[in-house]
């Protein structure tokens, strides 16, 4: 089993943001509001499940969510959507939303996870490593460089030591998947919890511990969330030990 080194950058722990959270005697409840979350596409079949949870322990709450590429999450809220918590896929797009001054609480992360090379089932082309991404007859995507797997893809390459030119850009980890699934690439880089999740449609290759990343992933509330009670009781809910054992069943680590 893959051991994930973790690194704390952000300005608050888990422990202290539960405990700040248990030693208020007026935190409210999520109350009876719809919650609106934005979160990394990569996110999309464990908050599925997460907000599955999080309303049954709290029945008068509804959560609906909006999957996508970090960098055109934090753009709709920059831009002024209503949005009552954001969890990124890397931490340079939750910078964005602290530099614009719309956290509503400090970002904490609550997950990781690891790049890896997604194939077809059997892997025929034979894929070993990184290197071989570089053969110009094999057909490989990629995110597009604003998006985090684009960013963390190129870490990889350049870690490495190795040029790919990716056949396409896509506009987030699920449309990568998607184009190897499907037979029209060879080979792309996503997250270890996308090839998991594909199951027997398609394969994965391990990145070497000594090129590859270690993806964390932040979350925080929205400074004005037009449901602040719900933003606040579904963040504990992520980082309680419930919240930890769903991202875990997808093969996310913890922070």
């Amino acid at each position: 089993m893959r051991t994930m080194r973790t690194r704390v950058l952000v300005a608050i722990s888990v422990v202290s943001l539960l405990a700040a959270s248990c030693g208020s005697d007026d935190a409210s409840p999520a109350g009876d509001a719809t919650l609106t979350v934005f979160a990394a596409a990569s996110l999309t079949a464990a908050f599925t499940e997460l907000g599955d949870a999080f309303t049954a322990e709290n029945p008068d709450a509804g959560v609906t969510f909006n999957f996508a590429g970090s960098s055109d999450l934090v753009a709709q809220i920059v831009e002024g959507a209503p949005v009552d918590v954001f969890a990124s896929a890397d931490l340079a797009n939750m910078a964005e939303l602290t530099d614009a001054g719309l956290d509503g609480n400090d970002p904490v992360v609550f997950a990781t996870n690891l790049a890896e090379i997604i194939v077809e089932p059997g892997n025929p082309t034979g894929i070993t490593g990184i290197a071989d991404l570089a053969d110009p007859n094999l057909v490989v995507v990629q995110c597009a460089p604003e998006v985090p797997c684009g960013s963390y893809a190129e870490q990889v390459f350049a870690n490495a030591g190795v040029e790919v030119t990716p056949s396409s850009f896509e506009e987030n980890v699920k449309a990568v998947v998607t184009k190897v699934v499907l037979g029209e690439a060879d080979a792309g880089i996503v997250y270890l919890t996308d090839v998991i999740a594909a199951g027997d449609d398609a394969d994965g290759v391990a990145i070497g511990d000594d090129v590859n990343v270690v993806v964390e992933y932040p979350i925080a509330s929205i400074a004005g969330a037009p449901n602040s009670d719900g933003a606040r009781a579904f963040i504990e809910f992520v980082l309680s030990p419930a919240g930890q054992q769903i991202l875990a069943s997808y093969g996310f680590g913890s922070p």
